[in-house]
């Protein structure tokens, strides 16, 4: 239980930051918020992705009074479902907006939005915990809200943010740093490294109460420096020596629900088959991975494949990859049909040449496609066989030309 004092000073202290004027990257993920809506705005993402920053747009741009508070403050740390009225005490009555961040730290929170909510007030909240959130939402806020998931800065975000052209040299820049706005702006891989220890310890080990946190952050480490290869329960079990596969399964649900890792299905008609069989594992930010592993000093194809799983990932399209005799590293589906098959390499050349064909031409026979695509990071070309096309292309043209059109 907080003093209305302490919930005072921390909201006071709080709202001095909007006093102050900067130039603020506008982020993709602002076009599909409305402010006319009448339903809950759930923004989520990773730590330190920029939920706070685009929340402080939309407030700049919207003329009314407004009431903000972060949760994160270590002024009200303990802040419980009890001590809203006072905090309402404390807004006042002329509010005719409300902002939460990270408001999955006070449990039950979703009581106090869905009263707020039905007194038709409008209510924006952000989260860094996909579960935490989801299951709230999927109880009492069913039907009121709409969800908006943040990531890290874009390609164009990035050239926006730090002022530069659309090129190839930008595009590897953006490859090797990704887009964490504060990793760009001070180029320092502690910035990095301790956002991850953050998101282990504090919003892993601590919530969940896992003791064994040295085997908790090596599985995490393994990973970030394994992304784009197969990884199984039991793989990880045997590897670190952990008591029980459901142990490492719930690791890596902690993991996924804090937007640090994804885990990409292998393609099949059976939804056993898919539980079952390994997944492949992504990192959030290319940038992250980097800064988190020594596997990246001159890998450029694995964080290229990671930067387009993430594009793809974006696109809320069902997302696979297939597996037979060879491998296909992306499946898009768009409704009940494969839209694109996709291969990742940052150069086609001798020695991986007829590697990338076959498991594309695979894929490409047993979804009787006719076209499929490798991504590279600036070839460009076109290849045929058997009556079957297949585009080179580097991957911000595929962006520009394929992705943005939907």
């Amino acid at each position: 239980m907080i003093l209305k004092e302490e919930i005072a000073a921390a909201v006071e202290g709080q709202k001095k930051i909007f006093d102050k004027e900067l130039s603020l990257t506008k982020r993709d993920a602002k076009s599909k918020i409305k402010p006319s809506s009448t339903h809950i705005e759930v923004i989520t993402g990773i730590r330190r992705c920029g939920k706070s920053t685009l929340m402080r747009q939309i407030i700049s741009e919207t003329p009314t009074s407004f009431a903000y508070l972060n949760f994160e403050d270590p002024r009200i740390f303990g802040f419980e479902i009890s001590d809203f009225p006072k905090l309402d005490e404390v807004f006042g009555e002329d509010v005719s907006t409300y902002y939460f961040d990270e408001i999955q730290n006070v449990p039950g929170w979703e009581i106090y939005i869905r009263q707020l909510h039905d007194r038709g007030e409008k209510v924006y909240v952000t989260g860094s915990n996909a579960s935490l959130l989801s299951r709230e939402l999927g109880t009492r806020l069913t039907g009121r809200y709409l969800a908006h998931e943040i990531f890290p800065f874009s390609y164009q975000e990035f050239l926006d943010y730090c002022q530069k052209s659309e090129d190839n040299d930008s595009f590897l820049e953006y490859l090797n740093l990704g887009g964490f706005p504060e990793y760009l702006r001070d180029k320092n891989p502690e910035v990095l490294q301790n956002l991850l220890k953050d998101i282990v310890f504090r919003d892993i080990a601590i919530r969940y109460s896992i003791k064994n946190t040295k085997t908790l952050m090596d599985i995490t480490l393994f990973l970030l420096s394994n992304v784009g290869k197969e990884t199984s329960f039991n793989s990880l079990k045997k590897t670190f020596e952990v008591g029980s596969a459901t142990t490492v399964s719930d690791y890596l649900s902690w993991l996924e629900d804090a937007y640090l890792l994804f885990f990409l299905p292998r393609f099949s008609w059976s939804a056993k088959s898919i539980s079952k069989n390994p997944k492949k594992v992504y990192c959030i930010d290319t940038g992250f991975a980097k800064a988190n592993s020594l596997s990246f000093s001159k890998d450029h194809g694995r964080l290229l494949e990671n930067l387009v799983f993430l594009f793809l990932r974006k696109t809320n399209l069902p997302l696979y990859y297939f597996r037979d005799r060879k491998e296909c590293d992306f499946v898009v589906f768009e409704g009940e049909s494969c839209k694109w098959l996709i291969q990742v390499t940052e150069k086609v050349h001798v020695d991986n040449k007829q590697r990338e064909l076959d498991g594309l031409l695979e894929a490409m026979d047993f979804f009787e496609k006719t076209e499929g695509f490798i991504l590279t990071l600036i070839q460009r070309d076109s290849l045929s066989s058997d009556g079957k096309t297949i585009n080179i292309l580097p991957v911000k043209d595929f962006l520009s030309d394929f992705i943005q059109k939907l």
